[in-house]
């Protein structure tokens, strides 16, 4: 598993760092846009919909909102704001689940929507980080970077030290000192990725704070996949990813911290 986990990552890293940098806005937005297809048809099959092609029927209904917002005024900004918003309502319903060891988020209405605010603004978030004016590939690497090693460190503090369970009806293994282990590495990452990317020192406060919430809405967003998980009684989204199971396992912190981020950077740019 350890191998396949090495070799998996070994692969897809330095592809997804040489998209990020050599890659064009619109081929990158396009890249990413097929990662999100899979990951709404990984997302079909956590909402209990088996047969392949009525899983891309799911598809096929959220794909038009992808591609509205692009002719809309702003689109992509008002669907990350509203990606925001989303996820404030995902952390209710992890709260509600929690709380109640017998439900499980079956509705498919809800699961559908859920599964369309969960991957649609991550995807417009990354792709206006990507190419926004005073942005750029530096910003879209360090958000992975910082996701990720956070993820890490939040798995490490929770293996070696992890005795209060976070949210055990949702997802049991995780815990409270994995939280702070991510938060921790959050704290230490914004202050380098400050310091690399060239933010203000009278900013610096702003995107520290910024830094430490984006990986808190991070481990809502694993929650929220967790609870989906738990609801269609598997471990993975699929076994496309040898050793790391599918692509929403692999992005489901991203897509709450990216609608974050990107929100958070915008509000710091109009300040001052």
């Amino acid at each position: 598993m350890l191998k396949q986990r090495l070799l998996t990552a070994g692969l897809l890293i330095p592809l997804m760092v040489a998209a990020i940098y050599f890659l064009p806005n619109g081929a990158f937005a396009i890249v990413l846009g097929l990662i999100a297809v899979i990951g709404l048809w990984e997302w079909a099959g956590l909402m209990g919909i088996g047969p392949f092609w009525d899983r891309w029927v799911y598809v096929m209904l959220v794909l038009p909102l992808m591609w509205t917002a692009g002719f809309v005024p702003d689109g992509f900004l008002i669907v990350t704001y509203a990606g925001v918003a989303g996820w404030l309502v995902g952390l209710a319903m992890i709260l509600w689940f929690n709380a109640r060891p017998l439900a499980t988020p079956s509705n498919w209405v809800v699961g559908g929507i859920s599964g369309a605010f969960v991957v649609v603004p991550a995807w417009m978030a990354l792709v206006i980080l990507h190419g926004g004016t005073g942005f750029g590939p530096h910003y879209v690497l360090f958000l992975m970077v910082l996701v990720w090693l956070a993820d890490t460190a939040a798995y490490l503090a929770g293996r070696y030290f992890g005795t209060h369970k976070l949210a055990v009806n949702v997802s049991p293994g995780k815990t409270w000192e994995g939280v702070w282990g991510a938060l921790s590495m959050a704290l230490v990452m914004s202050l380098t990725g400050g310091h690399l990317l060239g933010i203000d020192a009278e900013k610096l406060p702003m995107f520290v704070s910024l830094c430490v919430i984006t990986v808190a809405f991070s481990v809502v967003g694993d929650l929220f996949e967790s609870m989906f998980k738990r609801r269609a009684g598997v471990k993975d989204s699929s076994g496309l990813l040898p050793g790391h199971g599918g692509i929403m396992d692999r992005i489901d912190s991203l897509t709450a911290a990216a609608p974050i981020f990107v929100t958070g950077l915008i509000l710091m740019e109009s300040v001052g």
